[in-house]
């Protein structure tokens, strides 16, 4: 059992940066894949970015590739969404995610078992 819980997330002027964190429990969090996704208002919930479990290997949607990193430290069970240059477009709620154990990093949401609460972001033009 994996339990997550987001921070981070707030009100920001396009242009700025946010850093989102999310905290995980359970002891086998550093032998598992993590995932960011959001959901805009009206919209699916989509992929955003992945990390493998030692942080070797890295995912991005086209749509933040350059603008935002995702990072790990297992040492803490922390994962991390940094997001620079934000967008009006990128206000959304932001969910972190826990894969299966010594699985891979992946962009689809069915691969992912565990979820947290969310983080609302909010970009204003």
């Amino acid at each position: 059992q994996v339990q997550l819980v987001e921070s981070g997330g707030g009100l920001v002027q396009a242009g700025g940066s946010l850093r989102l964190s999310c905290a995980a429990s359970g002891r086998t969090f550093s032998s598992i894949p993590m995932g960011w996704f959001r959901q805009a208002p009206g919209k699916e919930r989509v992929f955003v970015a992945a990390i493998s479990w030692n942080g070797g290997t890295t995912y991005y949607a086209d749509s933040v590739r350059g603008r935002f990193t995702i990072s790990r430290d297992n040492s803490e069970n922390m994962v991390y969404l940094q997001m620079n240059s934000l967008k009006p477009e990128d206000t959304a709620i932001y969910y972190c995610a826990a894969g299966s154990f010594r699985g891979r990093p992946s962009l689809a949401s069915h691969e992912y078992n565990y979820w947290g609460q969310g983080t609302r972001v909010t970009v204003n033009s």
